[in-house]
């Protein structure tokens, strides 16, 4: 969908200054992910509450009991209102997107989200995730590589224009790439495709997955200058030959 999230390319957000710790300068209030507040703080730390590793515990927590894939949370995060994405820090648009989840599954009611703690008892889930477990399963995290159905329409070095798409639903395709012309720097074999993967029941439906380089003067003109270069993923649907 194109929402508020898709920021990369816009005006009036500043630039993204990386912290001295080597992470993103963390959004204030005022920010959100993807893009920054024009801060640097040098030794950021992970968390800036005790809350906000609580808000990625139960994140994962809930991701590993099968309830919904991680297309499915990235488009719930994604549609969340626009004022309310923009005025909710990275944490809090996670927070946001969990409620909705466990909302749409009758896995919590909005009684009990008002009042903070539960009210009922709870509804078995198919897998627990256990403390002794965590390490392992982010190590292990969720792979997305599936059998290919068929010959890769693309290789290293092949000239791509990516699609002027304007999808309903959700989509990894950056708007400030669609229509513009790149060129495939790496092939990563087949993966499921998050477009259709987002929506509960369908198909993972594999297709190629291209890493496209972009020169930054194809995609801002002389602005962008220099020998700057964007990399995106893009899955095979996404292109067509330039």
């Amino acid at each position: 969908m194109n929402g508020v999230h898709d920021m990369g390319g816009l005006q009036g957000f500043g630039p993204v200054v990386p912290s001295l710790s080597g992470f993103p300068a963390a959004p204030d209030a005022h920010g959100g992910p993807g893009h920054d507040t024009g801060t640097s703080e040098a030794g950021e730390p992970l968390f800036h509450a005790a809350w906000e590793r609580r808000a990625l515990g139960l994140t994962l927590a809930m991701g590993a009991t099968g309830q919904w894939n991680i297309d499915q949370m990235r488009s719930a995060r994604e549609s969340l209102p626009p004022a309310q994405y923009l005025g909710s820090s990275y944490y809090q648009i996670w927070t946001a997107a969990l409620e909705r989840m466990l909302l749409q599954r009758g896995l919590v009611g909005a009684d009990e989200l008002a009042a903070g703690h539960a009210l009922q008892a709870p509804l078995p889930v198919a897998r627990v995730l256990q403390a002794d477990a965590v390490d392992a399963a982010l190590a292990r995290g969720t792979p997305s590589e599936r059998p290919a159905p068929g010959p890769a329409r693309f290789a290293v070095g092949d000239r791509v224009r990516a699609l002027n798409l304007n999808p309903p639903g959700h989509t990894r395709l950056p708007r400030y790439v669609r229509g513009h012309v790149g060129t495939v720097a790496m092939v990563h074999g087949a993966h499921v495709f998050p477009d259709t993967h987002a929506t509960p029941g369908a198909a993972e439906a594999p297709q190629w997955l291209y890493t496209v380089a972009f020169t930054a003067a194809e995609l801002w003109g002389p602005q962008g200058g220099g020998a700057d270069e964007v990399s995106v993923d893009a899955w095979d649907s996404y292109l067509e030959p330039a």
